[in-house]
């Protein structure tokens, strides 16, 4: 039996201290984002192209619109804002730098709220990420920043004729059987000195991704960063570089390079929930 006042499970409610928390950051971010040159955008929360950001279709929800086209609701922003806005805004607007402040939905009934950016043709990885650091100083938090390369573990897949759900489910157990030193000191890895030492023992596909990720991570100003080259995002659109910042085991944000249409941006979503927890404790 369901009470009238129940909500479903998975869904937000803010009131009173935490309401008012909310608003005070997103507030907060969205003045920092237009100081940094960013302008502003919501956008539909039903989508047609939802298929082509999430790893797995069975967390959509989806609906049929009046043509009996599939229709889903928004659970992700990323690729919309940029088709949005070099498809649909291109002939009005030339802008590349744009933030948003909205929510994802996910089957059958989560919704999570995000403040996010996109810039569109730019391709400073470093930039976005010591962007992603500013960011979080403004609200007096200094987390984590995990960053890795997908491309090596790609690499790595094709280098050894292995399957790259190894890396997708985290099965580092299974690699560590496969005993090849190069591949377990690649695995513990943890910073740049670490990748440049074993760099010149890499297979050559691997290694020249690998030197991207060096090059990358010696431009971030940040203190807190570390590297784990074989992470895997699950996201279909990141292309190499891919962070995640972290604090207290819970994951408050997530970002790096992806491509829409031919074309290479960068971006990242923060997660409003969890930085309100965090915020609170």
């Amino acid at each position: 039996m369901i009470h009238e006042h129940e909500i479903p499970n998975g869904s937000c409610l803010y009131f009173g201290k935490t309401a008012k928390a909310k608003r005070v950051l997103e507030n907060s971010l969205a003045s920092y984002l237009e100081e940094q040159g960013f302008e502003e955008i919501v956008t539909p929360n039903f989508s047609y192209t939802q298929h082509q950001s999430i790893d797995n279709e069975n967390e959509l929800i989806k609906i049929n619109d009046e043509n009996n086209n599939q229709v889903t609701m928004r659970a992700d922003s990323t690729l919309d804002v940029a088709r949005i806005i070099t498809k649909r805004l291109g002939r009005t607007t030339n802008h590349k730098k744009w933030f948003y402040i909205q929510p994802v939905f996910s089957y059958p009934s989560s919704e999570n709220y995000q403040i996010g950016l996109e810039w569109l043709e730019h391709t400073n990885a470093s930039e976005i990420i010591n962007l992603n650091a500013k960011v979080f100083e403004q609200i007096n938090l200094k987390p984590l920043i995990q960053i890795t390369n997908i491309q090596i573990a790609k690499q790595v897949a094709k280098e050894l004729n292995i399957s790259i759900d190894l890396f997708k489910d985290g099965l580092i157990s299974q690699l560590f059987e496969l005993k090849i030193d190069w591949l377990d000191k690649l695995i513990y890895a943890s910073n740049v000195n670490d990748l440049e030492n074993i760099v010149n023992t890499l297979p050559n596909t691997v290694k020249l991704e690998v030197e991207k990720l060096i090059n990358i991570a010696k431009d971030i100003s940040y203190e807190n960063v570390t590297i784990s080259a074989l992470y895997y995002a699950k996201m279909k659109y990141y292309e190499d570089v891919y962070f995640r910042v972290i604090k207290n085991n819970s994951v408050l944000a997530r970002g790096g390079r992806y491509k829409s249409d031919g074309i290479s941006s960068l971006g990242f979503a923060l997660y409003t929930n969890e930085i309100l927890n965090i915020i609170e404790d």
